[in-house]
């Protein structure tokens, strides 16, 4: 559904995108993540031809977008992290509006209208006017707007910015519903949690490059992840755990440590035997499989450089 090969993007005195290739198949649902500046927005807009690389490939659909860009926008949704919506028009108005936009007649706007705010579970809201829907509420309209025209692939930059819980919580299960219905999504998201309730597969960028690119199902990987609660904390455990080549230590919070280590219970048992011998107050020993969030900050571990 998605191919690029060997992008390369150039803002004046910043190479923003470096030789980027990806992949990603009808339905799935692409997380792209990484540091605020690592190309990620740059690349979205790229893929939806809204921006012009200075070379490489990029093909949606079917569709060269460098050489057709407007066939693009018929197969491509989009919405800005920053999106605007007519506050003074209904719902149904600003629906209708967008899908003039995009060359649906006068007769099929109604039909057009009502898929679209059915499939965002906005229909109750139609004549609302917009300017008076909730955050979450005017994220739906944004998302009906982008995908009035029924587009095979829908892009979104940092969609649940500023959603409480249970408005990111609706937004994911809808992001599922629209797969199943064979969209192809590709979701820029700095909240790893949130992700991992409906991608596919992750995407990591970093300084405009692709770093990793692994579909979740291949998480498991031959490590795990362990968390260790301490007693109390004065950093000596870190020190310890950092020392040894076969563990990568992911995060410390407060009292509790978590680090990258073997699956094989003999070795997590020795693991503990020998904590334990060192007379570190250990509270808890747990395994956990390994998150988004995990494999994205020992990405990074991998990443530092030596000192």
């Amino acid at each position: 559904m998605i191919e690029v090969k060997n992008l390369f993007f150039e803002y004046p005195g910043k190479l923003a995108l470096r030789d980027v290739s990806l992949k990603a198949r009808k339905s799935e649902i692409t997380a792209l993540t990484g540091p605020n500046g690592a190309g990620k927005t740059t690349l979205l807009r790229s893929l939806a031809a809204l921006e012009q690389p200075i070379s490489g490939s990029i093909r949606v659909a079917g569709i060269d977008i460098i050489a057709q860009p407007r066939l693009c926008h018929e197969k491509v949704g989009y919405l800005a992290d920053f999106f605007g919506l007519y506050g003074d028009l209904t719902v149904e108005q600003c629906l209708l509006y967008m899908a003039h936009s995009h060359g649906i007649t006068e007769d099929a706007g109604p039909d057009a209208v009502k898929r679209a705010a059915a499939r965002l579970h906005i229909e109750d809201r139609l004549k609302q006017r917009a300017g008076t829907l909730s955050r979450g509420l005017s994220q739906r309209l944004a998302i009906a707007q982008a995908i009035i025209h029924e587009p095979a692939v829908l892009m979104l930059d940092e969609p649940a910015s500023g959603l409480d819980p249970e408005a990111r919580s609706q937004l994911s299960a809808m992001f599922r519903e629209l797969s199943a219905q064979g969209i192809t999504l590709i979701v820029s998201s700095h909240i790893l949690a949130e992700l991992e309730e409906y991608c596919t597969s992750m995407v990591i960028m970093n300084n405009g490059e692709i770093t990793e690119h692994r579909h979740i199902d291949t998480m498991p990987d031959q490590q795990c992840i362990i968390d260790i609660s301490l007693s109390h904390n004065d950093g000596s455990l870190a020190v310890f755990l950092e020392a040894r080549p076969d563990i990568s230590l992911l995060k410390t919070e407060g009292a509790t440590l978590s680090f990258a280590f073997s699956p094989e219970r003999a070795q997590q048992a020795r693991l503990l035997e020998t904590i334990v011998s060192h007379q570190f107050p250990v509270c808890r020993f747990a395994e956990r499989k390994a998150s988004l969030q995990d494999a994205y900050l020992s990405r990074f571990k991998t990443q530092e450089p030596a000192t």
